[in-house]
């Protein structure tokens, strides 16, 4: 059919592609209400710039062009690059928080430290109770700290530190013990948080603390605590559930129901931080709980019995097995730290040779895993998106004017050939393979990955076209500030075929919620 666009007629093109047209309501690829920039985005806040440098933007999108990563830089200086009137990228943070996730990590940190605050007031006051027992609990569990030292994640949005699972079983087995060598242990609830927190402070020595994971092992060492510690002290647990079977599945279900506990407060800051679905969240450190770190959970709560019947010497026998599994289970990170060199460098291949503007893949990893955050993924389907962001663009290196349909497609095979060399996962290589193909033939982290690079090369044509007629000033109410709108409008007028729709709405909440940049002068 025919259809007359905003520049002329065309042909075979569907009304939902044609810009300046849209399909009739209730149409199932209807683009959504007509474009209005003057009530996008919705609660008439500005649309902010996009392509304006911020402080703290470089986190999310690797360094700017010519500096190492971690570089310090002045944020009202120019960018490089080719986008050098209108800074380096747009910026969408890594940590896509709320206010009110924010108010909620902050209300987490602030009832952690006051627990924490207390105990040890309450313990310098009182003195510590049997000190060389706090004292060997204590350097267990700095010592797992100590040599606990996992490898980064992705270069976009690295997760927090997990938390080291020695030193959550010494916390645990505190908590728990009852007995030293037939002797009763003396030690309550705020002793055994007061030793805990000193031990994990102690034992982050030469590196930043992490907040949330030092508030969790706060949070849930005083749970366990106070539901062991104030019962044995009593005499209630002497006579039920007793020294038989019962209390040995008493002290499991206090296993569970802290890795529990643990599991639902960090998905709670995990979603407060980045967005998403609190049930994906959770999903995801349930499963984080698997595998070496449950039978060291395990182990610790034997800790304490153990202790209990053979005095402090069960301490380093049960302790020192326990060090050698954590330092054997870092293998599998520091491979999978590895694997993301290689695709991070192998996208840093396509920039030094000059086909993308330096940045791009690292921007798109970025801004695909926000997406995918918006959308529900999990930890690893953000990995593959993340990763087939980083290789979507390698293809370029054989055919750099990969402009066709058929030369597109070539270009993704080809990147996708590079990445099952790399040895990245099979999902990572089908999504890159399939970036030249319709949507509904890809997997989602390729429809995630296909529609990021539509909007960055849109919003990249869109600030150098408004580069060319703006002054030396910003005008929030000019075409720089509708330019990512214009790129959402081509994203949303194509979804009958490129694009799918769920995800280029995920992208317009990612970008909505990036904050305003300052106007200024240049």
């Amino acid at each position: 059919m025919t259809r007359r666009g905003a520049h002329g007629p065309s042909a075979d093109v569907h009304p939902a592609d044609a810009e300046g047209t849209k399909a009739p309501p209730g149409h199932p690829v209807a683009p959504g209400p007509g474009f209005d920039p003057e009530k996008w985005p919705p609660g008439g806040e500005p649309w902010p710039d996009l392509y304006r440098w911020r402080p703290g933007t470089a986190e999310g999108y690797g360094p700017r062009p010519g500096e190492a990563i971690g570089t310090r830089r002045d944020p009202a200086g120019r960018a490089d690059g080719p986008w050098a009137r209108h800074r380096a990228w747009p910026a969408a943070p890594a940590g896509i928080g709320t206010p009110a996730g924010r108010r909620f990590v902050r209300g987490v940190h602030a009832v952690a430290g006051a627990v924490a605050v207390l105990a040890v007031g309450w313990t310098g006051w009182h003195g510590v109770a049997q000190p060389q027992v706090a004292l060997a609990w204590g350097a267990l569990i700095a010592l797992g700290e100590a040599t606990w030292r996992p490898h980064p994640g992705g270069w976009a949005g690295q997760p927090p530190r997990p938390p080291a699972p020695v030193g959550a079983a010494g916390a645990l087995a505190y908590a728990l013990l009852g007995q030293i060598g037939g002797r009763e242990a003396v030690h309550g609830v705020p002793q055994a948080v007061a030793v805990v927190f000193a031990a994990t402070l102690a034992g982050a020595i030469g590196r930043p603390p992490a907040l949330d994971e030092l508030a969790r092992r706060v949070l849930t060492t005083a749970f366990v605590a106070g539901c062991f510690q104030p019962p044995h002290h009593t005499g209630a647990l002497d006579r039920w559930p007793g020294h038989g079977p019962y209390y040995v599945i008493y002290l499991l279900s206090l296993l569970v129901l802290s890795i529990l506990g643990d599991a639902l407060l960090a998905a709670a800051l995990a979603r407060a931080r980045t967005g998403g679905r609190y049930g994906r969240a959770l999903r995801t450190e349930l499963r984080a709980v698997e595998g070496p770190g449950t039978a060291i959970h395990a182990t610790g709560v034997v800790i304490a019995p153990a202790v209990g019947a053979a005095g402090l010497w069960a301490l380093p026998a049960l302790g020192l097995p326990l060090l050698f599994v954590q330092l054997g289970a870092r293998r599998p990170e520091a491979a999978r730290a590895v694997r993301h060199q290689t695709v991070a460098a192998l996208a840093r291949a396509t920039e030094i040779a000059g086909h993308v503007p330096t940045g791009r893949s690292h921007r798109l990893a970025a801004l695909g895993r926000a997406v995918g955050r918006e959308l529900g993924l999990g930890a690893a389907e953000l990995d593959a998106v993340e990763h087939a962001a980083l290789l979507t663009d390698v293809g370029r290196l054989a055919l750099p004017d990969a402009a066709p349909p058929a030369e597109r497609r070539r270009a993704a095979l080809l990147a996708g050939a590079v990445a099952r060399r790399a040895g990245v996962p099979a999902a990572v290589a089908v999504a890159v393979e399939r970036q030249g193909e319709p949507y509904r033939a890809q997997p989602l982290a390729a429809r995630i990955v296909a529609t990021v690079r539509a909007y960055d090369d849109f919003a990249a044509s869109a600030a150098s076209a408004s580069s060319a007629a703006s002054t030396d000033y910003d005008d929030p109410t000019g075409d720089e500030a509708r330019g990512p709108l214009r790129a959402l409008e081509r994203l949303r007028l194509a979804t009958a075929y490129d694009h799918e729709p769920r995800v280029v709405e995920a992208l317009a909440r990612v970008l909505s919620r990036c904050a305003p940049a300052p106007a200024g002068p240049r």
